[in-house]
């Protein structure tokens, strides 16, 4: 029983270990902020989820899962609270959402749009 613990448990995590790959990606991939801010904290709470969950699988159950609970709590609170508050950092400072080759608004502020 142990060893198919830990064989999910690694699987978990090496999954989680991809998701955060493939975001990663798609920061480099997708054209403007919005997007790359959206694929990065999406897949970066999906792969800290899922490695989370796989070292608590390997762990077993003692005071490490506790804290690794704690962490990914942590992680839950903070990662959209960050890409919430980066998000609007952008559009306070002007930068306008792309679909295609086109802009999605109009930016009337001084200044123009970037």
């Amino acid at each position: 029983m142990a060893d198919a613990l830990f064989w999910a448990g690694g699987g978990l995590a090496a999954a989680g270990a991809l998701l955060a790959l493939i975001g990663a990606l798609g920061v480099l991939r997708f054209p403007d902020v919005y997007t790359r801010i959206h694929a990065a904290s999406i897949t970066d709470t999906g792969g800290a989820t899922l490695m989370i969950l796989g070292l608590c699988l390997i762990s077993g159950l003692s005071l490490v899962t506790l804290k690794l609970v704690l962490v990914w709590v942590f992680i839950m609170l903070t990662s959209p609270a960050a890409a919430n508050a980066l998000a609007n950092a952008a559009y306070s400072a002007g930068h306008t959402p792309w679909i295609g080759s086109f802009r999605i608004m109009q930016d009337n502020r001084k200044g123009g749009s970037r």
